[in-house]
């Protein structure tokens, strides 16, 4: 797969994530197998106001290459702006925009998954990126739309193409479903479709390689996005090299292996977060993910999930039984789900899909990365 000039081998992108595709964890994935690792979502408000925050955020690591980067927006003048300085500041390799993301805070200022409805701002925005891209691709990720009602991922599919985008990502849910429910894979295969020309990627409910395998069969997509699914499992990527590599080999790894994973992984945080007390603290979400379908005794657990310092990790993760082996049926969901009951918005956004307003103080409280 081809995104603009980069050659993507698996054909799988590592989806990004708040809070959690930052530079130790995407190193830790792509040391498994081949592909695209994306940072997690940039405000580009906060990118072209060099907030410190945000330049914080933007930092790869030095083996990342290529580099991939989210930007958010909802002003087109501001995220050109941001392209433009990523390009000219050398800062990445590769520009995807979010027209996702559905939490209240982003949707309600008009931006991720709700964006899409307004098709004339999207256009300009995508236009915008495009123009000030210089030789890096651009590529965006969207969903289905706002809920069943108002469906928006053709139209914006074909208007990325015309737009001279590299490449679209579907996650086959509505901001409505959010992580809940069934994705709708028939949705990327009519996305493909409409718009034969460039790559389509899916994105939704991945679990495992020969999910991504059964994708791309059903749908004629030409890769797959994975998100949740490799939550406390970095070495899903070297299941998804073999299976695109035609290889029926998976990774199974035992209860001591994934200890030292998790090992690596937090001192990779330490050494990049400013302190030690907060690292260990941020590292305790991946716990359960790392952990889930073993077998570990709730003082193990208590010992290893309120470390506060590297070494009193380290000292809980070693009483874990390093020979339990891989708990089977483990490849089902990960992370958050539930669906909302609806869809925050801002006042009469649904008024108008055409009209090219952008929304007052759009990017104002989530400024800042």
């Amino acid at each position: 797969m081809k995104i603009g000039p980069i050659e993507v081998w698996p054909p799988v992108v590592l989806a990004p994530m708040a809070g959690i595709t930052n530079a130790p964890f995407r190193v830790l994935c792509r040391e498994q197998g081949g592909g695209l690792f994306v940072c997690e979502m940039i405000t580009s408000r906060a990118l072209v106001e060099r907030n410190a925050k945000t330049m914080k955020m933007i930092r790869f690591a030095e083996p990342e290459r290529p580099r991939s980067l989210q930007l958010y927006g909802v002003d087109p003048v501001t995220v050109g702006r941001a392209v433009k300085m990523v390009a000219e500041e050398d800062l990445a390799d590769h520009v995807d925009l979010n027209f996702g993301c559905p939490v209240p805070k982003v949707t309600r200022r008009g931006g991720g998954s709700a964006l899409p409805y307004k098709r004339n701002l999207l256009r300009r925005i995508l236009r915008a990126a495009v123009a000030n891209a210089g030789p890096l691709p651009v590529t965006m990720k969207m969903r289905t739309g706002i809920d069943d009602d108002h469906l928006t991922y053709l139209d914006a599919g074909r208007i990325a193409a015309e737009e001279g985008v590299a490449a679209v990502a579907l996650h086959a849910r509505t901001a409505l479903q959010h992580y809940g429910g069934t994705a709708d894979w028939d949705a990327i295969a009519r996305l493909k479709e409409a718009v034969p020309d460039i790559p389509v990627l899916g994105n939704g409910d991945i679990w495992s390689a020969d999910d991504a395998l059964r994708m791309v069969a059903r749908t004629g997509c030409d890769g797959v996005v994975v998100g949740r699914g490799c939550l406390g499992r970095p070495w899903l990527f070297r299941d998804l090299r073999s299976a695109f590599d035609g290889s029926a080999e998976r990774a199974r790894p035992s209860l001591g292996e994934v200890a030292r994973t998790m090992a690596r992984h937090a001192t990779m945080m330490v050494e990049a977060f400013d302190t030690e007390r907060y690292a260990i603290a941020d590292f305790r979400k991946h716990i359960g993910w790392y952990l889930k379908g073993f077998t570990v005794g709730a003082e193990a657990r208590r010992r290893v999930t309120t470390a506060d310092s590297l070494d009193e990790l380290r000292e809980g993760l070693a009483e874990l039984d390093p020979d339990q082996p891989w708990p089977p049926h483990t490849d089902t969901p990960r992370g958050k789900s539930g669906e909302r009951t609806k869809v925050h918005l801002p006042e009469g956004w649904l008024d108008d899909a055409w009209d090219t307003v952008v929304p007052e103080d759009a990017e104002s409280d989530v400024s800042g990365g």
